[in-house]
């Protein structure tokens, strides 16, 4: 769940040598996620700003979790349909099992790339290099609204003329319509062979009334992030021109539940978060 930010902060915590500086004033998507999850990657302003959206939806936490399940169960899925290179742009702070465990598990030989611009995630980056020896495993810090960079540096590990599964997991709604995010999508696709497959999830305000996101959209536009919440509609047109799997763009713990364990407390609410996986035939 890793958001864009256009720069990396020149006045926070040092990382390790040759990282960017982490700005522990400002909160990230990636370590607000972490926080959630119960991760301790994360600061006193995450912490904050994921608190104060408590406030607003007291099942953050559990959505969270739901978005997670959904990326296990996409992976392993993909892995059975005999895909073999993976490439996950936002993949936020490591939380095992990862996608490369989850695809090298099914099939030793997979080939994944990760891509985040945090340096907290880079400097947790020997964490998700950690791969079987059949396979690859690497890590790229760059910005997914530069798609074409991310594109150009995973294809020296990945081959695009073989089919990819690119996913976007709870990252296009840290990307508004205005900054690109139709040109981010689409350039993925053109990317995209015959075989391949988009995999993205999406927050929603379909259940939430207009108090509640003006309440959460500024309280994290205040902070120094926006947040392009999208209806199910607007989401579903990003997989325009490639082919929708069973059972299509559903809730993320919707999406073919029988591939992994239950999440604790689901039936208590929905995930407020769509999710879907399309083929490029």
């Amino acid at each position: 769940m890793s958001g864009p930010d256009r720069k990396d902060s020149t006045d926070g915590t040092p990382g390790p040598a040759g990282t960017p500086a982490v700005d522990t004033g400002k909160p990230h998507p990636a370590r607000m996620y972490d926080w959630m999850l119960g991760g301790k990657d994360n600061y006193p302003a995450d912490e904050e700003l994921a608190r104060r959206m408590l406030r607003i939806e007291p099942r953050l936490p559990l959505m969270a979790r739901m978005n997670r399940g959904f990326m296990h169960r996409s992976t392993r899925w993909l892995a059975r349909q005999g895909v073999r290179q993976f490439l996950d742009i936002g993949t936020g702070i490591p939380t095992e099992p990862n996608l490369h465990q989850i695809a090298q598990e099914a099939a030793p030989d997979a080939r994944v790339v990760y891509c985040d611009n945090d340096p907290t995630v880079l400097a947790h980056a020997g964490a998700l290099l950690r791969g079987t020896p059949e396979g690859t495993v690497e890590f790229l810090h760059a910005d997914a609204r530069e798609i074409d960079v991310v594109l150009e540096r995973a294809a020296k590990v990945l081959d695009f003329g073989r089919p990819v599964a690119v996913s976007l997991i709870a990252l296009l709604h840290f990307v508004s319509d205005e900054d690109g995010a139709d040109r981010l999508v689409e350039r993925v696709k053109e990317a995209l062979t015959p075989g391949s497959h988009l995999v993205m999830s999406h927050f929603t305000t379909d259940f939430h009334s207009e108090e509640e996101v003006r309440e959460a959209t500024g309280a994290a536009g205040a902070r120094g992030y926006d947040v392009s919440p999208r209806g199910r509609d607007r989401f579903t047109r990003f997989f325009d021109g490639l082919e929708l799997v069973e059972p299509g763009v559903v809730l993320a713990e919707r999406w073919r539940p029988e591939l992994g364990e239950p999440v604790p407390g689901q039936g208590d609410g929905v995930s407020s978060t769509y999710a879907g996986v399309a083929r490029r035939a």
